[in-house]
């Protein structure tokens, strides 16, 4: 081992002696220039995370550190805390490098720190897990060390000497531990190749370290080529080696402690993060620091009356002269919920000292201080909830309870937070009308979420069959809480494009008060605005875009862009139960996620930024949407809108057989996807799994035969006209297919009609030059009347007139076939829409009907009116006269539609009552029923 290695970095030689030249040419010039300690620091983060990837098989050559840190953390490698303290040496070395601001005391934090993540490596992937190098001993002094550094370095030599000669024991066993794996002749070449490494690292010059010099170049291939072999032996290990590999690993990034003097400069950095001055060392009431107006001041160890005894607060937060917030840091291993009760008691007895004033409105209760803050500077994480993140209470309202937040609160999210009433809130929407909502169903919903905000609840989701207006509700509601002044700011999410210019079109329509849409009287975000203004009331954007606004990849410089918790305190999440994977399309053009669960980690690591209410609607709720927003608040099938007339009907599939579809679909469900709950004839679908086991794949694949597509579109042609005014939709398995069948399709209809207008048959998938504007022309122009898709038209998309569907693909997903038979349940008086037609070539009906409520309300269109009051009159059990009398009015409301003119003021006079009236939700009973059938 060379001479001047490092105390603190020595046990890493037997890794990599890079790491340690690195990290001992750090130490050596930490006296004389903390830049150049911070840039070997970066070097050393670089090559360690490289390394460990490497050991996992997650190693790609040429990848930016951020990258390599952030797949170390999603494939759970390393913990939160060692994710920050890697992105911690990359950013503060960036900007010491490029900005000149680096100062002694960075350094010597980011020493201890990479120290920390040295530990770390050497537990996960050497011989001892628990592994203890001892106290880490400080670097030389500067000459004219400023009081804080030198109070912060005689403490840690103090340690040391309390610790007598454990480090020496540590290195000496580890130098022990690599002698015994080297034979004499390995030891003597790695010995010639340690010796390059440092010669080469120590010809590197700052000034110009993008040449750098022939040796070190030499070293840099050396360096690829061992990170590759030990890449190639990772990916060669058996699969469950490799689990444990990345398991010891993950059990090192827990066992990480971090002591006082780190935890605060952590925090530190934190609350600098969100606008903050800090310095827990510098900036204390001890040293004489006040409030000062113009100035957001983080005030370490403030004094204060707890239970009439003094105190100190960790933290004061002063906006200006105003107090606004305590806050207790505790060191990591502190449960951080628990600390909440000490920073009431400082809120309690807080005591004014100069000229600093409490807020307007103070005290509420015994509260003089309304927000109150514990952390032990550790990362949230979901599974470690009350020992991670920051926790934060309003302790204004008694009602109000401690939440976990991934950051700080800005200056001004605070200020703004102090402007909000709840009480007042909630209040003036119990009298606030709605003209502007039309259908009862959608004020329930609305009255619902407004219910469930009251009652405190934090997660909220509405569930609402699709075609019933859940966008129109969604703007009444979102109008009706900024109006009130419940939320300061709303994001609307939607995870795709198109569903989120329709969202802002919808906007721009609906007229709210005064004929005034929500955009005359809010300002509005759309997808192209990257963030709000103060003054943003509701932005509009997709989920991948805020994962990348939130979650990177960023660019240098970038991460200061990342959205405050505090930016939006309601999310809505339009179409929430969606899942990457049922739209394959969106892969290559808006984000790419490594797979579903990818998809729905990042989209709850996102919702899990904003400290925020979150309310979801969806038609479909899947598994997730429960673990995220919880049961339902409110809740509309397909079936009450059919029986109820918003939706329309859809009659038994006609099946189009084929040799291929004789097959038979072989699939395994959980035991409960098969319980069909009959009194209501919906299944509690929040407990099944999304998808259903069957051979999709092979099947998919097998029907993208030229001879099975003619055979299939051939008995198509004879059921739908391309002159007419409905519209059909055809569900292809892959882009390819989807070429395929416009080209069979148009000869079919060639044959059959003896022309047709080329653009009567199109192709809209992700792939289609402006999908956008081709989805506008279907939904608004006569022209497609027939559009050939895959996922792209699924989910979201309104196009009213679409009578007809086409599956020419298995799905497996429950979720997915319950949107697509969506696309055609919208009412389309224009058109005379009473009902629309599935027609599977894919037996793809009977494969679903058994773990989905979206079945025909009329079951067997022959039964006559007679037959039904028959069963709702003689029925001897009551569920089967139900279920006869839904049948009834939902046959009823195909009439409805039918009747005009004249023969709808005969119905009227025969019946003595119109057809509205006999068909509303509650006004259809048994004797109705029988009634109104014994006069027609």
């Amino acid at each position: 081992m060379h001479e001047r290695t490092s105390p603190n970095f020595g046990f890493l030689a037997h890794h990599d002696a890079r790491l340690v030249a690195l990290a001992t040419q750090a130490e050596e010039h930490f006296a004389a220039d903390p830049t150049v300690t911070l840039f070997k620091l970066r070097q050393f983060g670089e090559f360690l995370a490289q390394r460990a990837a490497a050991k996992v098989g997650l190693f790609v050559g040429g990848e930016r550190q951020e990258l390599v840190i952030e797949r170390l953390f999603d494939r759970n490698v390393i913990g939160a805390t060692q994710r920050t303290l890697f992105h911690d040496l990359r950013r503060v070395a960036n900007v010491a490098v490029h900005e000149a601001t680096a100062d002694h005391r960075e350094a010597l934090h980011q020493l201890r720190m990479a120290r920390e993540l040295a530990v770390w490596f050497q537990r996960s992937f050497g011989n001892n897990r628990k592994f203890d190098p001892g106290p880490f001993v400080p670097p030389s002094e500067p000459k004219k060390a400023e009081t804080a550094l030198h109070e912060e370095l005689q403490r840690l030599r103090d340690d040391v000497d309390a610790r007598g000669k454990e480090l020496q024991a540590a290195s000496r066993a580890i130098e022990k531990e690599a002698a015994e794996r080297l034979t004499a002749q390995e030891r003597a070449t790695k010995a010639r190749e340690d010796a390059a490494i440092w010669e080469a690292l120590a010809n590197e010059q700052m000034a110009d370290h993008a040449e750098k010099s022939a040796a070190l170049q030499e070293q840099n291939k050396r360096l690829l080529t061992e990170l590759a072999a030990l890449q190639t032996a990772a990916q060669a290990m058996p699969a469950q080696q490799l689990a444990r590999a990345i398991e010891q690993a993950s059990d090192a990034s827990e066992a990480i402690e971090l002591d006082e003097a780190a935890t605060r400069k952590l925090i530190d950095r934190q609350l600098r993060d969100a606008k903050w001055e800090v310095d827990s060392q510098r900036l204390t009431f001890e040293r004489g620091v006040r409030p000062t107006k113009g100035k957001n001041l983080a005030i370490a160890e403030w004094p204060t009356l707890a239970d009439g005894k003094e105190g100190w607060a960790d933290y004061v937060l002063f906006a200006g002269l105003q107090v606004v917030a305590v806050v207790e840091a505790k060191r990591k291993h502190k449960d951080v919920m628990g600390v909440i009760p000490q920073a009431k008691r400082y809120s309690v007895g807080y005591v004014v000292k100069g000229d600093e004033f409490l807020p307007e409105g103070s005290p509420w209760g015994a509260h003089k201080v309304p927000f109150l803050f514990a952390t032990n500077g550790r990362p949230f994480l979901r599974q470690l909830r009350t020992k991670s993140g920051i926790w934060f209470l309003d302790a204004r309202r008694s009602q109000n309870h401690p939440v976990p937040i991934e950051s700080w609160y800005t200056p001004e999210g605070l200020l703004d937070l102090l402007k909000q009433n709840v009480d007042d809130a909630h209040a003036k929407l119990k009298v606030e009308p709605m003209p502007y909502i039309d259908r009862e169903y959608q004020r329930s919903a609305i009255l619902a979420v407004e219910k469930g905000l009251e009652e405190g609840k934090r997660e909220l989701i509405v569930a609402m069959a699709t075609g019933t207006g859940k966008t129109r509700t969604c703007i009444g509601l979102c109008y009706r809480l900024l109006k009130t002044k419940r939320f300061r700011r709303i994001l609307f999410l939607v995870d795709r494009n198109a569903l989120g210019k329709q969202t802002a079109d919808a906007l721009k329509d609906l007229r709210l008060e005064n004929l005034q849409t929500f955009p005359d009287i809010f300002e509005v975000k759309e997808l192209a605005d990257l963030k709000p203004n103060r003054e943003t009331k509701l932005q509009i954007a997709t989920i991948q875009s805020m994962v990348k606004r939130v979650l990177g990849p960023f660019s240098e410089g970038a991460e200061a862009e990342v959205p405050p918790v505090d930016q939006y305190d309601c999310v809505v999440v339009d179409e929430c139960h969606r899942g990457y994977l049922l739209d394959r399309e969106l892969s290559d053009r808006e984000f790419l996620f490594r797979d579903e669960d990818d998809y729905i980690s990042k989209y709850r690591r996102v919702l899990d930024h904003f400290d925020a209410v979150k309310i979801g609607l969806t038609a479909t709720p899947a598994l997730h949407t429960k673990e995220i927003f919880k049961s339902p608040v409110f809740s509309y099938s397909y079936r009450e809108a059919v029986v109820d007339g918003f939706l329309v009907d859809h009659e038994p599939p006609i099946r189009i057989v084929t040799n291929l579809a004789h097959d038979g679909i072989h699939y395994d469900a959980r035991e409960e996807v098969l319980v069909l709950d009959r009194s209501t004839q919906t299944l509690n679908k929040e407990e099944l799994a999304d998808e259903i086991q069957f051979d999709v794949d092979s099947f998919n694949r097998r029907v993208i035969t030229e001879n099975y597509n003619r055979a299939v579109l051939g008995e198509l042609v004879n059921h739908i006209d391309p002159e007419q005014d409905e519209k059909t939709l055809v569900f292809c398995a892959t882009d390819e297919h989807a070429d395929m069948v416009v080209l069979l399709l148009k000869e079919a209809l060639k044959a059959k009609y003896g022309s047709v207008d080329d653009d009567a048959v199109a192709k809209i998938t992700g792939a289609t030059d402006r999908p956008l504007e081709a989805i506008r022309r279907y939904r608004n122009e006569r022209l497609p009347n027939i559009a050939v898709t895959v996922d792209l038209l699924s989910t979201g998309i309104d196009v009213p007139r679409i009578a007809n569907l086409v599956f020419l693909r298995r799905v497996r997903s429950r979720i997915l076939y319950e949107q697509m038979i969506g696309r055609a349940t919208r009412l389309c008086p224009e058109i005379g829409k009473e009902r629309f037609r599935i027609f599977d070539a894919v037996d793809l009906y009977s494969a679903i009907k058994d773990v989905t409520d979206m079945k025909p309300v009329v079951v067997n269109p022959l039964v006559t009116f007679e037959q039904l009051v028959k069963e709702i009159v003689e029925g001897k059990e009551e569920e089967f006269r139900r279920l006869s009398l839904e049948e009834f009015r939902a046959k009823l409301q195909r009439k409805k539609r039918a009747f005009k003119g004249e023969a709808e003021e005969q119905f009227e006079t025969a019946a003595g009552m119109t057809v509205s009236e006999l068909g509303a939700s509650g006004r259809c009973g048994a004797g109705a029923a029988t009634r109104s059938h014994a006069r027609c």
